[in-house]
């Protein structure tokens, strides 16, 4: 499907704006959230291994857990540390005929995981030596690079500090 022009991207703006001045509060002005942050986020894997040499491996997250699902016979759950006491989480689902990872709407678009200047280099050197395709830097800064884990799941590595997005800060 085409990206919105013309009107109809006029429209699609007029909405952003609209749902902007009705929800956006300022700082200052926003009720303080419920939660403690995120525990894990889980997500699906075609591949153990593989995706434990791709997290720890290559891009360095230590494997801290690697246990069997509670809620799957012979199904892995296990945890990498993201760092900030966050934890990424996969399951693999042995048995069962999974379709490929596509994006679609309730589908992950990205994962972006903030790095320092010294972890963007080294990763872009890495995936440049590895021949790994990636998208980026773009955006007018050289501060994103996008690529595809081994499930075929987006994975932005994002040269900026936690809480803020395009360096204005948002918490």
């Amino acid at each position: 499907m085409p990206e919105p022009t013309g009107s109809e991207l006029e429209a699609v703006r007029e909405r952003r704006r609209q749902l902007r001045t009705t929800y956006l509060r300022p700082r200052g002005e926003r009720p303080a959230t419920t939660t403690h942050g995120i525990h894990h986020a889980a997500f699906v894997c075609r591949d153990v291994e593989e995706t434990i040499r791709f997290y720890q491996g290559f891009l360095g997250m230590p494997l801290v857990e690697l246990v069997e699902n509670r809620d799957y016979a012979g199904s892995s759950h296990f945890f990498f540390d993201l760092g900030n006491d966050n934890l990424l989480g996969f399951f693999d689902f042995p048995g069962l005929d999974l379709e490929p990872y596509r994006e679609t709407i309730g589908a992950l678009q990205h994962l972006a995981l903030s790095v320092s200047s010294e972890q963007f280099d080294a990763a872009r050197a890495k995936l440049d030596d590895a021949g790994i395709d990636y998208l980026g830097p773009d955006r007018g800064a050289d501060d994103s690079l996008y690529l595809r884990d081994p499930n075929g799941m987006g994975v932005e590595l994002y040269r900026e500090v936690l809480g803020q997005f395009e360096g204005v800060e948002l918490l």
